[in-house]
């Protein structure tokens, strides 16, 4: 949650929402607590129950915080911000991802020297850890592709390789498949992030709404609902294809064509 925190500072910032001096303040107190802590296991983003590990989406997020401190605070020498062992930290955690989260294969894994994939491992890209066309994230994305969805929906991980306490499956769920359709979008692969994007819309209910996850099995949905990542990574995903579209289609009428080829 320090990335997300830290990451949503900064884009009210990027949008001319200024936080006041209590913002300020509250991340600083975050940053304080990241810069000890980042080095130890967690529950992961799942909250999994099958004991505390370095999971490779937490030190990614913990990668965030700071990345997103050092542009949000450089203008802020008034707080006297550490912003040399902010960088130095950030590198350092980058290098730990990068010697640890990677399999033999060259594929991103849920937690450091494993080999489970982890849907979570989408936001690589999405956070600008590293760029979508990456080796390390193709592999990673069609990897997910392969292995963890179902008609096309993602799962958040494989339950016979992750221990999350429970017994039994679990459906495929729908924040993680918007994550894979704002994926395609960076690798330039428009018409299926909008097919896939469509596809979920489809599930929609009478008004609107989502659940959690999807049973492609049984065509019902599951879990709780209504379910505000679902809802959230909707909108998330339907600007950036929207913002794409019309970019197409801006340069499909620069050109005279009359239509915007979708790549």
């Amino acid at each position: 949650m320090f990335g997300e925190v830290l990451d949503t500072f900064h884009e009210a910032r990027r949008a001319g929402i200024d936080g006041d001096a209590d913002a300020q303040e509250v991340g600083l107190a975050l940053l304080e607590v990241l810069e000890r802590r980042w080095t130890e296991p967690d529950d992961g983003i799942w909250e999994v129950r099958g004991g505390r590990q370095h999971f490779t989406h937490s030190k990614v997020m913990a990668w965030v915080a700071l990345d997103r401190a050092i542009a949000m605070y450089a203008d802020a020498p008034h707080l006297d911000p550490p912003l040399e062992r902010w960088r130095q930290t950030r590198d350092a955690i980058r290098a730990e991802v990068l010697a640890h989260g990677l399999d033999d294969h060259g594929r991103f894994v849920q937690s450091f020297g494993g080999t489970a994939l982890d849907a979570s491992l989408l936001m690589i890209p999405l956070v600008g850890f590293l760029p979508a066309d990456d080796p390390r994230v193709v592999a990673t994305v069609e990897a997910i592709r392969d292995e963890l969805t179902h008609d096309g929906f993602v799962r958040r991980y494989d339950p016979a390789q992750t221990d999350d306490g429970l017994e039994g499956g679990e459906g495929t769920f729908l924040l993680c498949t918007f994550w894979l359709a704002d994926v395609l979008l960076l690798q330039g692969k428009t018409h299926e992030a909008k097919e896939l994007f469509e596809r979920l819309l489809s599930l929609r209910n009478d008004v609107g709404l989502l659940a959690e996850m999807w049973d492609p099995a049984e065509g019902r949905m599951l879990g709780n609902f209504p379910q505000a990542f679902s809802h959230t990574a909707l909108a998330s995903t339907g600007i950036a294809l929207s913002r794409v579209l019309a970019g197409s289609e801006h340069r499909a009428m620069s050109r005279g064509d009359g239509h915007a080829p979708v790549p």
